[in-house]
């Protein structure tokens, strides 16, 4: 989904992920909750692909089926070149060692009867990378990176306010020097304050390890100042997909302008005008026909509603699926 010759790390094709509904007494699946339907995109080595859309798009889903903490419905993930859903646990846990996630909730992500050490060096001993002296070598190292300080190793989590906490979340994910890293909202739970420290961080890290990001989040401003790419999702699909600075400067599709129209302004007298979107998002388990986004879309003719329509280039970089916008640039 790119123009460019970028060395592509990871590609994602047709990803769906679907969860049953169970009901009686013999637990019969009734109908499925669909809350990845269809996702596809690359992400380049050492670049950041922003993941964004409202609560329940299905964005979080999107990367722990990436990395096979939820069994993937249908479609492929390849990381360099290895599709992740054909491998055996041997080449899986091989390649566990490249992948690794941040997860959203520095308090519940974190064991409570686990020392830092044991916290951050606990994937160094289950890989056989290093133990004893070594270990504590590194999980220093991996500390002092992550702005604490090595003398913590010894303290246990409930020592440390949200954003300390957030800092041992990311040193235990960098432990095993990882290719590709899943940020899962890693600063929605913390204050505004302490949001930028962390993001800065996470970039100082990619700079200096070389790293490739996921960074799943809800708040635009945030993914403006840390990505390389954006894609937009809403109801488990994506609507559309571009460079970060296009697709904040000209977003195309109807939801995307809505989302960015959200994002607060210092100024009391703000220049641009607030979309404000009509009725309430579908449920994933009966999502509409045709285009997921016409029961609230300003601009929905009849075709929207009957037919699909997938990402389309409308410039360099930039697809959006809007029939609309593809059709008369709206």
């Amino acid at each position: 989904m790119t123009d460019k010759q970028d060395n592509i790390i990871l590609k994602v094709r047709n990803l769906k992920t679907w969860f049953p509904i169970k009901r009686g007494i013999f637990s019969k699946t009734v109908g499925w909750v669909k809350a990845v339907n269809g996702v596809s995109f690359d992400v380049p080595a050492g670049k950041t692909l922003g993941l964004v859309g409202e609560s329940g798009c299905g964005k979080t889903t999107v990367g722990r089926t990436i990395l096979r903490l939820i069994p993937a419905t249908e479609g492929s993930v390849e990381f360099e070149g290895k599709d992740i859903f054909t491998l055996g646990s041997r080449e899986l846990r091989n390649v566990r060692r490249d992948m690794q996630i941040i997860f959203q909730d520095p308090y519940g992500s974190l064991n409570p009867r686990m020392t830092v050490a044991n916290i951050v060096g606990e994937s160094l001993t289950a890989h056989g990378i290093a133990k004893g002296t070594e270990r504590g070598r590194i999980v220093a190292e991996m500390l002092e990176k992550s702005g604490l300080s090595a003398k913590y190793a010894n303290r246990y989590p409930h020592e440390f306010s949200g954003g300390q906490r957030q800092r041992l979340g990311i040193a235990r994910a960098l432990a095993l020097n990882p290719k590709l890293v899943i940020c899962d909202e890693p600063v929605s739970a913390l204050d505004v304050s302490i949001q930028s420290q962390i993001v800065n961080l996470l970039q100082d890290l990619q700079n200096e390890m070389g790293l490739t990001y996921i960074f799943i989040a809800h708040d635009l401003a945030v993914v403006k100042h840390i990505s390389d790419f954006v894609a937009v999702m809403y109801l488990g699909r994506i609507m559309e997909y571009a460079g970060s600075s296009s697709l904040y400067k000209t977003p195309s599709h109807p939801y995307t302008r809505a989302l960015i129209s959200a994002i607060p302004e210092p100024d009391p007298n703000p220049k641009k005008k607030r979309i404000i979107l009509q009725g309430e998002v579908p449920s994933p388990s009966n999502p509409p026909s045709g285009c997921p986004f016409h029961t609230r879309c300003p601009h929905a003719e009849e075709r929207c509603s009957q037919q699909e329509i997938k990402l389309e280039q409308v410039s360099k970089d930039h697809f959006t699926a809007c029939w609309k916008v593809v059709e008369k640039g709206i």
